[in-house]
């Protein structure tokens, strides 16, 4: 995996409909880093930090100054790990309408984290630049419509209701994609604007979770940029216990190890860490 510039990729190669923002981003520089910012009370690891609009604004721009690619912004708790409320439409818009906007009028693209069609459309007409649907298009019927119509890119995440440590773990995560991929042709989305996140945490066991980082590579048959989200997730608490906020050495293991075997995009806390690690790699790698 390259972790330098790249500006002779051939992700900007001509295509049938003009390449999108995330595309054009691709092919300058990989991997991306995509900053996380949660205005929820109870997101496992930093649910209530930024439910003032001012402080969340304020940590977009934070991350923004350390070289956060995109800022992902969630508004409903989908901590994978079971204990979140679930909310309506409503409750989400209510916490996105004093954020969203001024957030995406700070330049950095911005995406809306959410699985609701209606929240997608709303913060797509507020700015938002891609959607991230930890339902992989399966949840609302509507999502595949609302991000065909958009034409922003979105990420597929591969999601299960429950982990069952008695599955073929890849094999799962290569169906769910299989489906997920087959509703978006359906609705017209354009293939080069899809992004396909295999879910770490979400409906899998902590020793899942480090398998698909370990065989992400088998991954890239889908010929889909990669997104990996590790940070501070409960994998790390097996393998050295520690709580969410303690978790950065391991986050930033997992994130480099994702990046050596196929990950473009890393979801991220820890901005200003996670730059610094994938900048001395690349100066390592280099030398190679």
């Amino acid at each position: 995996m390259v972790f330098v510039k790249n500006p002779k990729s051939t992700d900007m190669t001509a295509r049938k409909t003009p390449p999108s923002w995330l595309a054009g981003l691709l092919a300058e520089r990989r991997p991306l880093v995509m900053g996380i910012l949660n205005v929820t009370p109870d997101s496992f690891s930093d649910g209530g930090q930024f439910l003032d609009p001012e402080t969340a604004i304020t940590h977009a721009r934070q991350m923004m100054s350390e070289e956060a690619d995109i800022i992902d912004i969630g508004a409903e708790s989908t901590r994978p790990y079971g204990g979140a409320v679930r909310v309506t439409a409503e409750d989400e818009l209510r916490r996105l309408e004093p954020i969203l906007a001024p957030v995406c009028a700070l330049g950095t693209p911005v995406s809306i984290d959410t699985m609701k069609a209606e929240v997608a459309r709303w913060a797509i007409g507020q700015g938002a630049a891609m959607v991230n649907d930890v339902w992989g298009l399966q949840r609302d019927p509507e999502m595949a419509p609302a991000v065909a119509e958009s034409a922003v890119p979105v990420v597929i995440m591969h999601n299960r209701e429950a982990a069952d440590p008695t599955i073929d773990i890849m094999a799962d995560v290569e169906a769910f994609f299989a489906r997920s991929l087959g509703i978006a042709a359906q609705a017209g989305i354009a293939p080069e604007r899809i992004v396909l996140d295999p879910g770490i945490g979400f409906g899998k066991t902590p020793d899942q979770s480090v398998e698909v980082m370990a065989k992400l590579a088998r991954l890239k048959g889908f010929g889909r940029p990669l997104l990996v989200g590790a940070s501070r997730k409960r994998f790390i608490d097996k393998l050295s216990p520690a709580p969410p906020d303690r978790r950065l050495g391991g986050s930033i293991a997992a994130h480099l190890v994702s990046v050596l075997n196929g990950a473009a995009i890393l979801r991220v806390h820890d901005v200003a860490e996670t730059v610094q690690a994938l900048k001395v790699a690349a100066a390592m790698r280099a030398w190679t």
